[in-house]
């Protein structure tokens, strides 16, 4: 029996050390758990804003090429034709955006209309032109948490067909 007295007595004073042990792994393990949950929902905000961003450079060229030549207001760099702020198209930009919660005053839209010799046009808002719009967002994380403000840049091409 002495012998087995003496090892229960050694085993409690190798263990008499770990009472906190448990707690401590757990408040690593939850910090390190809790960065990886916050990091993917950042990565996924990242993801929808450049869908956001993608889909209205995408939506500028559907307008500018829309109001090609027959449209009694044609797009073109002089006409803002019912754009929000300067060129064709790069109003439809922000007000799509605007309606995907995004900070619209920061986002930067650019028209670039490029002339074609297709039957002679010389005008931007001829038949075969090629119109570009090109949209910069300075994203900026929603939970902060020291990560960087990003910039997100998206451009769409399209031809004047009609």
């Amino acid at each position: 029996m002495s012998v087995l007295r003496r090892i229960k007595s050694r085993s409690r004073l190798l263990h008499k050390g770990e009472n906190g042990q448990a707690q401590v792994e757990f408040a690593l393990t939850i910090l390190f758990v809790l960065f990886l949950v916050f990091g993917i929902f950042e990565l996924i905000m990242l993801v929808y804003a450049y869908t956001v961003v993608a889909d209205s450079a995408k939506e500028g060229v559907r307008y500018a090429v829309v109001h090609g030549v027959d449209s009694s207001a044609p797009s073109g760099p002089t006409c803002p034709c019912s754009a929000i702020d300067g060129a064709a198209g790069t109003g439809i930009v922000k007000t799509y955006a605007k309606y995907s919660f995004h900070d619209i005053s920061t986002m930067t839209v650019t028209a670039d209309y490029n002339p074609s010799s297709i039957n002679g046009a010389s005008a931007c808002n001829k038949a075969g032109c090629a119109v570009r719009i090109t949209v910069s967002y300075p994203y900026s994380p929603l939970l902060g948490l020291g990560w960087p403000t990003v910039t997100i840049n998206a451009a769409a091409e399209g031809r004047i067909a009609f």
